[in-house]
């Protein structure tokens, strides 16, 4: 069925015939699919949609020609601060950005952390992103995580990426540097929750939620190993929990390795200025390295690559040297 779509909520529209039948949440969502389902409810639930004058439950079965009346409010603008924070900008159109983030770089401004982020630096560069949820952030990277991110521009390329995301087909690779020799390729599927003591850090745990992550061997050094990691799911710190329950930290991360963590699976002795570099590298060694989509509005697939940060080519270059 083919809808007539409009941009932003109209104050006045009318159910077609073609959605008697429906609820009046989905026949919402076909007459406004640039708004995700949760947020078209939301505006049902809070007596923003009038059917016929009246205010009725999301599930109200329509019979075609009903008046809608819409009176949903645009976001709220962020409370965050715009900061000329330099930004490397790896595509640009109308619809979405996408980004380089440096190590180092928080994403979302939170408690004790509420300027110098992401977010902050996207309100500079578009002031029109305070219209969206999270200034248009879809997805995250750790702080110290390195690597590429997509950023909504309109509400449409929001709601088309999110679901994209939800149905895993946006494409997300890593590379890794992880303790020891990593001997052979692996898919981990295992799910993840919150650490049942620890509750700032996130666990393979039997409550948790469904996550697979596919683990490819780039080069073995003896005592650490490159990894590329891809993504079938996005849960909170995914990589850096799996590679752990491979007995593989990272290189650098603070949370799931000790500063005691010794090679995997190795007879070489590792040379002292070596550990060294190893033990006080001062951020996980993790980089966004890959990521493709479909376009939100072309519909075209698209993909991005980002090389090594100059830290990580570094260690790597020392470590190259010792085999």
């Amino acid at each position: 069925m083919n809808f007539e779509h409009y941009t932003f909520p109209p104050s006045t529209l009318n159910v077609p015939e073609a959605l008697a039948g429906q609820r009046l949440d989905q026949a919402l969502a076909a007459l406004l699919p640039q708004h995700s389902r949760s947020r078209l409810k939301q505006w049902i639930e809070a007596g923003y949609v009038r059917v016929d004058g009246r205010v009725l439950p999301p599930k109200t079965r329509l019979a075609g020609g009903e008046r809608l009346d819409i009176s949903a409010p645009p976001p709220d603008d962020l409370e965050d601060a715009p900061q000329a924070i330099g930004l490397a900008v790896v595509y640009e159109d109308d619809a979405l950005l996408v980004i380089d983030k440096p190590a180092g770089l928080t994403v979302h401004p939170g408690a004790g952390n509420r300027d110098g982020t992401l977010l902050n630096a996207l309100l500079h560069h578009d002031a029109a992103l305070t219209q969206l949820p999270r200034a248009g952030i879809v997805h995250r990277l750790d702080k110290d995580t390195s690597g590429l991110m997509v950023v909504a521009r309109n509400e449409t390329a929001h709601t088309d990426l999110v679901r994209q995301l939800q149905a895993r087909t946006v494409k997300r690779e890593y590379l890794a540097l992880v303790f020891g020799n990593f001997e052979r390729s692996a898919v981990v599927e295992a799910p993840i929750g919150r650490h049942p003591t620890r509750r700032t850090q996130m666990a393979v745990v039997s409550h948790g939620k469904p996550a697979r992550t596919h683990v490819s061997i780039e080069k073995r050094f003896g005592f650490a190993t490159l990894v590329r990691c891809t993504l079938d799911t996005g849960r909170t710190h995914q990589i850096r929990v799996h590679l752990t329950a491979l007995g593989h930290p990272l290189v650098g991360d603070p949370v799931y390795r000790t500063v005691t963590a010794k090679p995997r699976s190795s007879s070489v002795n590792m040379p002292e200025p070596l550990a060294a570099a190893l033990r006080t590298f001062p951020r996980q060694a993790l980089h966004a390295t890959r990521l493709g989509l479909e376009h939100p509005v072309s519909r075209k697939p698209m993909q991005w690559n980002s090389p090594l940060p100059d830290d990580f080519s570094a260690l790597l270059a020392l470590l190259e040297g010792q085999v």
